[in-house]
C-alpha cells in the first residue's frame, strides 16, 4: 500500500500540497504568476474536494432521473393503495346494506306488531276506564263512536253490563257517552314527540340506503333441475350447448349439454352490467374514455361502441354501449369507474359468482368476454346470471332496449345509434310469445352464443341460452326453434 510517508518518516505529501497552493495563488512554486485556465482550476478543485473526480451534468441528470423514477414508484404505489382501499370500502358499505336491510324490515313489523297489539290493549282499557270513571262534562274529549251495527252493539253490551252505575240516571246513562279524541294508540299519534322521533328516525336510516342502479332485488335466484319431462332439443337446432327454463316453475324443459363447459364469449357482459349497476349510483355522472381503454380494445379485437380517447361519456351511455354493441371500451370504462382497474372489477364479479352459487362452475378472468382458460361458464350459469340481471330493474331495461341514441358530446354531436340487433331480428319471428332481453357473444372457442329469456303466450317466463353454432342467424333460428318447441302456442 502506498503512504504519504517516506522511510525516513517524513511526510511526502508536501511538495504535492506546495504545488496545490500555488496552483491556487496563480504562482507556480511561488514563482511567477501565471494564469490557470478553466479546466486547470476544476481539476485542482476536484482533487481537493471529490478526490479527482469531477461530477458532471449527465451524473446529475442520471441522479434527477434516479429521483424522478423513485418518485413515479411512489406515486403509483400510492394509486394502487388508493384503488385497493376503496374497493375495500365499496365492499364493506354492501355488506353494511345488506345488514341494514336484513335487520330493518324484521324490525318495523315488530314495531308495527307490537303498536297495533297495545293500542288494542289500552284502547280497551280507556273504554273501560271511561266507562266506570267518567269525566267531568267539560273534561270530556271528543271521540265519535262509530256509527255502524256492531259499534252500537258492543255499547249496548257495555250499558247492560254497567247498569248499576246508571240506576239513579233516568235516561239509563244514554247521555253519558264517554268519548277521546285523538286516542293516543301506545303514545304514538300524529304531531305527537313520540310521531316525530320515529320520523327523525326513519330519515336517518333513509341517509344510511345507498340506493344503486335497479336497487336490489328480493327474487330468489334461479334454481332449476330436470325431470321426467325434460327433453332433447329438436333436430332443427345446431347449437352444440342448449339450455331452456321455465323460470316460474324452476324446471329445465330441454337441455343438450347444458353442464359443459364453455367460453361464454360476450354473455359475460351481463354480469358486467349487473355488478356494475349494484355498485352505482347516479348514472348521469361521466367517465372519459382513456387511451389504455381503446387499445384494451383494439388490441383484443373486441366490438366497440364507438367512443373515443378524450370522450366524456355518461354512465347511462356506457350501460347500453356495452350491451347493445357488446362494445368493449365501454364494459372496461364501466370496470374502471366502479372499483379503479379491471382487474378489482373482476374480483367483484366473482364475488357475485358465489352469491349466486355457481362459483364452481363458472370463472371470469375479464369483464368483456375475451378467451381465457380461466374464463369459463356453462349455459345453465349463465341463465342463473341472466335471470338475476333481469330481476334488477335498471338493467332488465337495458337489457330489453332494441335501440338507443348516446349523449351528446364533443366528438359526436349527435349522439351515436346504438341497436340491439338479436332482438330486432327476433321481434318479427313467432315465438308462442315475446323475447323481452337478450345479449349474443362470439369468440372462435366457442362460436356464436347467445342468452335471452322471453314471456310466453301463457304470461310466464322462460330463459333459453345456446352456444357453438355456425353462425349469428343460425343462433337465431335456434332460439326461435326452442321457444316454438317447449311453449304452448
Amino acid at each position: 500500500m502506498s503512504s504519504k510517508f517516506n522511510s525516513r518518516d517524513s511526510y511526502a505529501g508536501g511538495q504535492e500540497e506546495t504545488r496545490r497552493d500555488a496552483a491556487l495563488s496563480g504562482t507556480p512554486d511561488g514563482g511567477e504568476r501565471v494564469q490557470l485556465s478553466a479546466e486547470e482550476i476544476a481539476a485542482v478543485l476536484a482533487e481537493s474536494y471529490f478526490g479527482g473526480k469531477v461530477v458532471t451534468g449527465d451524473e446529475d441528470s442520471g441522479r434527477e432521473d434516479s429521483f424522478h423514477t423513485e418518485e413515479t414508484l411512489t406515486a403509483e404505489k400510492e394509486r394502487e393503495a388508493r384503488r385497493r382501499q376503496r374497493v375495500q370500502e365499496m365492499r364493506r358499505r354492501k355488506k353494511r346494506q345488506e345488514q341494514l336491510r336484513r335487520l330493518m324490515l324484521p324490525g318495523i313489523v315488530a314495531a308495527v306488531v307490537f303498536v297495533i297489539l297495545a293500542g288494542l290493549g289500552i284502547g280497551g282499557l280507556v273504554r273501560k276506564l271511561g266507562k266506570k270513571n267518567p269525566l267531568p262534562p267539560k273534561e270530556t274529549s271528543v271521540f265519535e263512536m262509530a256509527e255502524d251495527s256492531s259499534a252500537e252493539s258492543e255499547m249496548a253490551e257495555d250499558s247492560s253490563a254497567d247498569s248499576t252505575l246508571n240506576e239513579d240516571d233516568p235516561n239509563g246513562g244514554a247521555d253519558k257517552k264517554i268519548t277521546y279524541a285523538g286516542m293516543n294508540i301506545a303514545g304514538c299519534y300524529v304531531n305527537s314527540d313520540v310521531a316525530d322521533t320515529i320520523a327523525e328516525e326513519l330519515a336517518l336510516a333513509d341517509t344510511l340506503i345507498v340506493r344503486t342502479l335497479g336497487g336490489r332485488s328480493l327474487e330468489p335466484r334461479l334454481e332449476a333441475s330436470t325431470d321426467e319431462g325434460t327433453a332433447l332439443p329438436g333436430s332443427e337446432v345446431v347449437s352444440e350447448n342448449v339450455v331452456f327454463i321455465d323460470v316460474e316453475a324452476g324446471r329445465i324443459l330441454g337441455q343438450r349439454g347444458a353442464q359443459s363447459r364453455i367460453p361464454p364469449a360476450s354473455m359475460t357482459k351481463i354480469l358486467t352490467v349487473l355488478v356494475a349497476a349494484e355498485h352505482i349510483t347516479d348514472p348521469d355522472d361521466t367517465f372519459e374514455i382513456t387511451q389504455d381503454i381503446v387499445d384494451y380494445s383494439f388490441v383484443n379485437r373486441c366490438s366497440n361502441a364507438g367512443f373515443e380517447v378524450g370522450e366524456k361519456v355518461t354512465i347511462n351511455d356506457l350501460f347500453y354501449g356495452t350491451v347493445l354493441p357488446s362494445g368493449g371500451e365501454a364494459a372496461v370504462a364501466l370496470a374502471v369507474y366502479v372499483s379503479g382497474s379491471q382487474e378489482a372489477f373482476v374480483e367483484l364479479m366473482n364475488e357475485k359468482l358465489e352469491e349466486l352459487g355457481i362459483s364452481a362452475t363458472t370463472h371470469f378472468t375479464n369483464c368483456v368476454g375475451i378467451y381465457d382458460d380461466d374464463h369459463y361458464s356453462t349455459v345453465y350459469d349463465m341463465a342463473v346470471i341472466l335471470k338475476a340481471a333481469y330481476d334488477n330493474s335498471y338493467c332488465r331495461e337495458v337489457l330489453g332496449v332494441r335501440t338507443y341514441k348516446t349523449s351528446v358530446t364533443e366528438q359526436h354531436p349527435e349522439g351515436i345509434d346504438l341497436s340491439n340487433l338479436f332482438l330486432r331480428r327476433i321481434e318479427d319471428r313467432d315465438t308462442h310469445g315475446e323475447v323481452l332481453c337478450a345479449k349474443t357473444g362470439y369468440v372462435d372457442q366457442s362460436g356464436n352464443c347467445a342468452a335471452s329469456l322471453g314471456i310466453g303466450n301463457d304470461g310466464k317466463r322462460y330463459i333459453c341460452v345456446t352456444a357453438h353454432a355456425n353462425d349469428t342467424w343460425s343462433c337465431i333460428r335456434d332460439h326461435v326453434a326452442l321457444y316454438q318447441q317447449f311453449l304452448p302456442e
